[in-house]
């Protein structure tokens, strides 16, 4: 290549630059700087699902609360059961889940009991129904039993005060399940992180405005809103904003009071009407604002006063890349939550990868199990940071590191599932 003579600078068309971090160099700034927030607040228990618990969990019973049987079978006194030949009892009643047998047993009797119902009063072995004979109201037995067999103890699951979910774990289905059945009707939960964001530039029109020659539709609200409902944000959208100072500096004020979060796409890269890095200089700090990565490389990072920033770029690839990658591994951290563990696969291209070393690369592909069981991943074509469609097209990203070139077909190579980057969410 020929070397130029003019005076220029690094770009996003550049592979290398030294003035750029690591994904791992910003992620640990990132972290760095986050404390989770301290403010909780109760909610009843339909509304915590999708919540961040802000308080342990303990007991107030004993689960299961009753001593119950394991098994659909006969439950007896271990006395009964003969140390050779048969031995006959008489079946003096039954006990069904919700309905149990009230009175003591004793000694040359049995109960019909089912899978969960209440043992007896003197019972203290459950016979299963195939291992012996009945008839009539008399079953026979013979001595392969055990003293003790298919009895669960009350408080064998869950006793009185044991501890079942931890502070600042994440509310599933599950989780929802087992405090229902514990019988606890609301809990302590973290605050929701409050997040504004907006975009920035002349040329973006809210749908349903008319597109003028130049314009486009600002997609990238849609999908920023997507994303941080589905962390269980408290999303707060303040819309476009056109490139003028005075409005900018207006909108991340109020951002800032409003929000833990602000979030902007667009503005940080430069350009002559990109003021946005101006305005962050004097209005609050960053941190940085390149990451060695495609796409997403303009990528800024600071404070706007007590809140967090986070300047995406403009383009929408790039913009749902470094959220993934970066925003929603912080609002993890400010909810509380543990770090996601990072799910890569390997997978066997079935088409050559273009790319050059200098940065990492997180190209959109279409992963599947091929017909011998193994995994194949394809990239959707063109890898241009504001085809959007490749997105929706995709359900994985080929991860391609630093140091790696052009990849020839049949190499294998890491995928991210995009099912992995959402796990613990909604």
């Amino acid at each position: 290549m020929q070397q130029s003579l003019l005076n220029t600078q690094p770009s996003c068309d550049d592979d290398f630059d030294p003035a750029s971090l690591t994904c791992e160099e910003a992620l640990a700034q990132i972290s760095a700087r986050i404390q989770p927030i301290a403010d909780v607040e109760q909610v009843a228990l339909r509304n915590a699902l999708g919540r961040v618990l802000g308080a342990p969990v303990s007991s107030r019973i004993n689960v299961p609360g009753h001593v119950n049987s394991a098994m659909d079978g006969y439950a007896i006194r271990a006395v009964d059961i003969p140390a050779e030949g048969i031995n006959s009892l008489k079946v003096v009643g039954s006990s069904f889940a919700g309905r149990p047998f009230l009175e003591p047993l004793v000694a040359g009797c049995a109960v019909r009991i089912m899978t969960g119902a209440v043992v007896p009063e003197g019972a203290d072995t459950i016979l299963p129904q195939e291992q012996v004979e009945a008839a009539g109201d008399e079953i026979r037995l013979d001595g392969r039993h055990k003293h003790g067999q298919h009895v669960r103890a009350a408080g064998e699951d869950i006793a009185i005060g044991d501890q079942v979910l931890r502070k600042g774990q994440f509310v599933n289905p599950a989780e929802l399940g087992l405090l229902a059945s514990l019988g606890i009707p609301e809990v302590t939960v973290m605050r929701r992180p409050r997040v504004a964001f907006f975009s920035t530039g002349d040329e973006l029109r809210s749908l349903g405005e008319t597109l003028r020659p130049g314009d486009v539709h600002d997609s990238n609200r849609y999908t920023l809103h997507g994303m941080l409902t589905r962390i269980g944000a408290e999303v707060i959208d303040l819309g476009v904003v056109v490139d003028d100072p005075e409005a900018l500096a207006a909108a991340f004020e109020r951002a800032s009071q409003l929000a833990d979060v602000v979030i902007t796409s667009g503005g940080v890269s430069v350009g002559e009407a990109d003021y946005t890095r101006e305005i962050l200089t004097r209005l609050g700090q960053v941190h940085f604002r390149k990451i060695a990565m495609k796409p997403g490389r303009p990528l800024a990072f600071g404070h706007l006063g007590n809140a967090l920033f986070f300047g995406l770029p403009g383009n929408p690839v790039s913009v749902m890349v470094t959220f993934y990658e970066f925003v929603q591994p912080a609002l993890r951290r400010l909810m509380g939550l543990e770090p996601a563990l990072r799910i890569l696969l390997k997978a066997r291209t079935v088409s050559e990868l273009k790319k050059r070393p200098g940065r990492i690369e997180f190209q959109r592909g279409v992963l599947h199990q091929a017909a011998d069981g193994t995994l194949e991943v394809r990239p959707t074509g063109d890898q241009g940071s504001g085809i959007l469609s490749s997105m929706v097209q995709s359900n994985c990203f080929i991860v391609l590191d630093m140091e790696t070139g052009k990849v020839p077909a049949g190499s294998l190579v890491e995928v991210e599932l995009f099912n992995g980057l959402v796990q613990g969410f909604c």
